[in-house]
């Protein structure tokens, strides 16, 4: 039977248990004397190897079962448990992921696991595999005289994964052993969400029920077989009462239910214009109705697309484990607010910015054991990957307490790169994060595996831009260094305001507009060499947007400001004209070479014109 149609949900179920090995690795590293860690463990690949062998994944299927076989031995107690074993499990671990993602791209054949097999086989035996116990699910439950025609019950594990993958390999390896008839439920009711994985069917075979049953739980994950049992039910059970009220959707798939709101939503604009326009009471009715159901539709389908953010956190204590120990560094690594939710499509973009970030923390901030202590600190250093929802944005914040950034040898770099003038005395904040952010910028006095190659926080800083968000660093010397990522909650649809300079329009996600004032001459004074405001008992930076995008014409007397806000950092944006603000479906887009970094996307308009997005971040 074809049992590629499960190849994406094994996946997508290996890789959760794979967190979850990883995890429950760290805690037992941790405490050596607990047995919830490595049960859990146990389970875990136990599933795995299970589901392996349910696809025919022998290569995964066999790894599974060797680390199996070592765990089994440290779970009962038989085996004291060493840094050499958690080394090892942690190896067969990325082993075990490698030959999951390598099975359903149809490369296992390809991946060479003979060392690490070897290495769990080696350990196993060390520790007394060979006094191991015979299993007792090897023997049959029930054994009647074989012969023509005999009927066969078969139940799956009630918690099992892939319960009708597991059946379609039942049938399969019958049919290969003899003549399959009148399954009952129909194959085709193994993929329903009511098949509760018990089904029946006749066997033709010469062999005995002993081999019969063997042949079954090699399936995998089998609870009972009985060889001879009387013809049974005749369809699935109805139990709707247990049916779970999740289920897995393709992210393809909500993708482009995202993208065809988008358009109701502009075709709903341009509705709405339309019924502005006439006086007939019926269409005002409708348009209304539908503008209620297209922003009720659009709510549902962006909370489907939100994502804890702990789906992408879960994999970094891993990292923080591996690479501490890589430079001989003791680090405490704790995350917060693994419960917030983020848009699936902006989760999926800051993985590679945090790696960058923690990286920077263990290797840049955290100092070694002995330096610490030297300088009355703990020797074991404390990085924390916090997500904080702030109204419509969320923030995530790495925060090391290590040896904060040294300003002074930052903005001597600086200087001789001709980054700052010799006017520059000090380096604050937001000047810092711009000269970290310069692409190449490196203090590293040598390159290596971890770090000094200058391609860190710029590759942070651009990502985070591209997504509408942004940057903050505030370090103290002694203390620690904190970075914060602004993001925006969903990239999709947003509010913006629509504003204009000369003939040309642009829109800006009111996501990042703090108010909106007129331009008061004076208020404007200098800062740092440029244009400033006077506003709210400080000064900000000020943008003449028509200056920036280059628009000749009249300059109207009187114009609006327009105070955006990235995390704490502000600035204020001349325009012409403030024409209102629409809900908006941004595009990505790629820019022409030499286009301004102030544009993060485009958008149509309710009357059907195209127009390009502000990139907050490249305001302020």
């Amino acid at each position: 039977m074809d049992l590629s149609q499960y190849a994406e949900l094994f996946l997508v179920e290996s890789r959760e248990h794979l967190s979850s090995i990883n995890q429950q690795l760290l805690e037992w590293e941790r405490s050596p004397q607990a047995t919830e860690p490595v049960a859990g463990i146990f389970r875990a690949v136990h599933t795995i190897k299970g589901m392996a062998a349910a696809m025919s994944y022998s290569v995964t299927s066999d790894l599974a079962h060797r680390m199996e076989s070592l765990l089994d031995i440290l779970r009962t107690g038989d085996g004291e448990v060493t840094q050499d074993h958690f080394e090892l499990l942690f190896r067969a671990t990325d082993t075990l992921e490698q030959a999951v993602a390598a099975s359903v791209s149809g490369r296992e054949g390809q991946l060479d696991v003979a060392e690490v097999l070897a290495a769990l086989d080696a350990a196993t035996r060390d520790l007394g595999a060979a006094a191991r116990r015979p299993s007792r699910s090897s023997m049959p439950l029930v054994a009647v005289s074989e012969g023509p025609g005999i009927w066969i019950r078969v139940q799956i594990e009630p918690n099992s994964t892939l319960v009708g993958a597991r059946a379609a390999v039942v049938i399969g390896r019958m049919e290969a052993i003899g003549a399959v008839r009148e399954v009952r439920p129909p194959p085709s009711a193994f993929e329903s969400d009511e098949f509760d994985g018990q089904f029946d069917f006749q066997l033709e075979t010469e062999l005995d029920p002993e081999a019969i049953e063997r042949e079954i739980r090699a399936a995998g994950d089998i609870k009972q077989v009985l060889v001879g049992a009387e013809r049974s039910r005749t369809d699935v059970k109805q139990t709707a009462s247990g049916r779970s009220r999740h289920v897995r959707v393709d992210l393809q798939r909500v993708d482009s239910m995202m993208d065809l709101i988008g358009e109701l939503v502009t075709a709903r604009d341009q509705l709405t214009q339309v019924s502005a326009a006439r006086t007939a009471g019926d269409l005002d009715d409708l348009t209304l109705k539908i503008s209620r159901l297209t922003s009720d539709l659009q709510a549902e389908i962006i909370q489907v697309r939100m994502t804890p953010v702990w789906q992408v956190f879960d994999r970094f204590p891993r990292l923080v484990r591996d690479l501490a120990r890589q430079l001989d560094k003791q680090v405490e690594f704790r995350v917060e607010g693994k419960e917030i939710e983020l848009d699936r499509a902006i989760l999926d973009e800051i993985g590679d910015p945090l790696v960058h970030l923690l990286r920077n923390a263990i290797d840049h901030g955290i100092e070694p054991p002995a330096e610490r202590e030297a300088l009355g600190k703990p020797p074991t250093g404390r990085v924390v990957l916090s997500a904080l929802r702030e109204k419509a944005k969320v923030a995530i914040k790495v925060s090391d307490d290590g040896r904060g950034i040294e300003r002074e040898k930052i903005l001597d770099r600086a200087r001789r790169d001709g980054m700052v003038g010799d006017e520059v005395e000090t380096l604050s904040d937001e000047l810092l994060l711009r000269v970290l952010a310069r692409s190449g910028f490196s203090t590293a006095a040598e390159v290596s595996d971890v770090s000094g190659r200058g391609v860190g926080i710029d590759i942070v800083a651009t990502r985070l831009r591209a997504l509408g968000g942004g940057l903050e660093v505030s370090s103290e010397i002694g203390v620690g260094t904190t970075f914060t990522l602004q993001l925006p909650i969903t990239l999709a649809i947003v509010r913006a305001l629509t504003v204009e300079v000369g003939d040309e329009r642009y829109v800006l996600p009111i996501t990042h507009v703090t108010e909106t004032l007129d331009l008061d001459s004076s208020a404007v004074t200098e800062l740092d060499g440029r244009a400033g405001l006077m506003y709210r008992g400080t000064v900000i930076p000020l943008v003449d947007l028509r200056e920036l995008v280059n628009v000749s014409g009249i300059v109207p007397d009187r114009r609006p400001v327009v105070v955006v806000q990235i995390g704490g950092r502000r600035s204020g944006v001349v325009v012409d004209t403030l024409t209102g603000q629409q809900e908006i479906v941004v595009k990505s887009f790629d820019p022409p070479s030499g286009t301004l970094p102030i544009f993060s996307g485009a958008t149509i308009l309710g009357d059907g014109m195209p127009v390009l997005v502000l990139d907050a971040g490249g305001l302020v």
